[in-house]
């Protein structure tokens, strides 16, 4: 298996209708947080599976902590969760609006450990899809050789070893500072003059890039 990048980056993925309230709490709210606020903007996800994340699936690294209790993040852009938005025809999947509102929000793995340390805040990794019941979680940095970063890579997902390790998810208690986001990938020139309007004269604007190569 392959080690570890030695600056790994993590990707959340959202509708940029989701930016305003983002940029306005200055934060990405977690899954509970969002629904107990009564949802977000513009729901891209598939609601049985957020809400056994919310309802039913512990962070066993963490005992008393449910998955959807953590902002998560992808360890690669153009996931499998952003294939199945573009293809829009899985049954559990009430948005059909495809891929190109979807906006990834980067940020640097280790620059956010080296935050949530400091602020005591819990996080944690997944070695596939935490929103299976049998994966494994994990909350140390010596343990990320442990994800499958040639799964993460790869770009043919059509094996069932790959698309496991692909799914792999790292996971921040609670909420994600705005001000951890580097860079905003966008799909086209469109979407980033709509991103770099939203984001105005906010105090931080991180780089918004069109990068098709994140998408399907």
């Amino acid at each position: 298996m392959a080690a570890a990048p030695a600056q790994p980056k993590i990707y959340h993925i959202t509708h940029v209708d989701n930016l305003p309230s983002i940029i306005a709490d200055a934060a990405i709210a977690s899954d509970s947080a969002m629904i107990a606020r009564g949802g977000p903007t513009a729901a891209i996800g598939m609601s049985s599976i957020k809400r056994r994340r919310v309802e039913e699936l512990e962070v066993d690294c963490h005992p008393g902590t449910r998955v959807g209790d953590y902002v998560p993040f992808y360890f690669c852009p153009r996931s499998i969760m952003l294939y199945v938005i573009h293809r829009a025809n899985h049954a559990e999947l009430a948005y059909r609006g495809g891929q190109d509102p979807i906006v990834h929000l980067e940020a640097d793995l280790h620059s956010t450990v080296a935050w949530a340390d400091a602020e005591r805040r819990r996080w944690a990794f997944s070695l596939s899809n935490a929103g299976a019941r049998y994966a494994p979680f994990r909350a140390d940095l010596a343990d990320l050789d442990q994800v499958d970063w040639n799964a993460v890579a790869a770009t043919d997902f059509r094996s069932r070893q790959i698309k496991e390790g692909k799914q792999a998810e790292f996971l921040v208690y609670e909420s994600f500072p705005w001000t951890h986001v580097t860079r905003v990938g966008v799909r086209n020139a469109a979407v980033q003059t709509r991103v770099q309007m939203t984001l105005g004269a906010a105090s931080h604007r991180p780089t918004v890039a069109v990068l098709s190569d994140w998408y399907y």
